[in-house]
């Protein structure tokens, strides 16, 4: 199938906002912003760089870190699991998508959704699945399929996709829709999907402003889905207030405990008994 061509945008917007793996997420580019004030001598006078806002850019920078950190402990591990499964012919879940799939936001990898539900996986078959994460932080919907698509080793027994957040950013909406549709027929069949949390009451009037376009989102990822008849799991109906406890530091990836809503709707969407490899 075709690939829609890339979305070309001036340099300076790659410049700031990075490229692939090194990509800003867009809280990212606020709080880089942010920062440059915090640290002037009239923020330092006021009291706003050790205050509210300092305490969050710094957290930003720090999660910033740990992608790194993140994405080097899902490399190693994929390389022991793929080094396994090929003997002991253990059950292999694939995981597509961004930095939520890999557990951004924990305070250790395996404290994402992904670990997360690879224990109750576990739990509930009895059989010791394997699962490789091909996710990366920052990814986009044509970077899951440039990528990640092609890496998917043959037949395992479960593949997720979660991903789109990061292209409301950084497409169009005819760019996101366009890659979504591509997306959404090219991944294998029984693919459970993950649609996009809904930020009600979360981040002021940007985030209910945000609300009716990831809504439309999710209907597409909906229509779609229930086209190649694709389990989709419904996070946006578990991941809902209160929040208190639910965010990281950086205000916008969950954090372990908010990962646990996001577990139990990818849960409730993977087919019971999920097929054995």
């Amino acid at each position: 199938m075709q690939r829609s061509p890339a979305v070309y945008r001036p340099a300076w917007v790659g410049l700031i906002a990075g490229r692939r793996s090194d990509r800003k997420s867009p809280v990212e580019l606020i709080a880089t912003a942010t920062s440059v004030f915090t640290r002037t001598p009239v923020a330092e006078a006021s009291g706003l760089s050790t205050g509210r806002l300092g305490r969050w850019t710094d957290g930003v920078g720090a999660m910033r870190a740990d992608r790194w950190t993140f994405a080097e402990y899902w490399r190693e591990h994929n390389k022991q699991v793929l080094a396994q499964v090929a003997e002991t012919g253990d059950p292999v879940w694939v995981v597509l998508g961004d930095s939520t799939a890999q557990g951004l936001g924990a305070p250790l990898p395996k404290g994402g959704y992904v670990g997360q539900t690879l224990r109750q996986l576990r739990e509930r078959t009895g059989q010791r699945w394997q699962v490789l994460n091909l996710s990366v932080s920052g990814a986009l919907i044509r970077d899951v399929l440039g990528s990640q698509l092609p890496a998917i080793p043959q037949a395992p027994a479960l593949v997720t996709c979660g991903v789109g957040a990061n292209d409301i950013f950084y497409s169009t909406p005819a760019k996101l829709f366009s890659d979504m549709r591509t997306l959404l027929a090219e991944v294998p069949g029984g693919t459970v999907l993950l649609d996009l949390p809904l930020p009600f009451g979360v981040w002021g009037i940007v985030g209910r402003m945000s609300v009716p376009y990831i809504t439309r989102i999710n209907r597409v990822i909906y229509e779609l889905a229930a086209e190649r008849n694709l389990p989709v799991a419904h996070v946006s109906a578990n991941f809902i207030p209160p929040w208190p406890g639910k965010f990281s530091v950086d205000s916008f990836h969950p954090s372990q405990d908010g990962y646990r809503d996001w577990t139990r709707a990818l849960l409730a969407a993977i087919p019971a008994p999920v097929p054995a490899a």
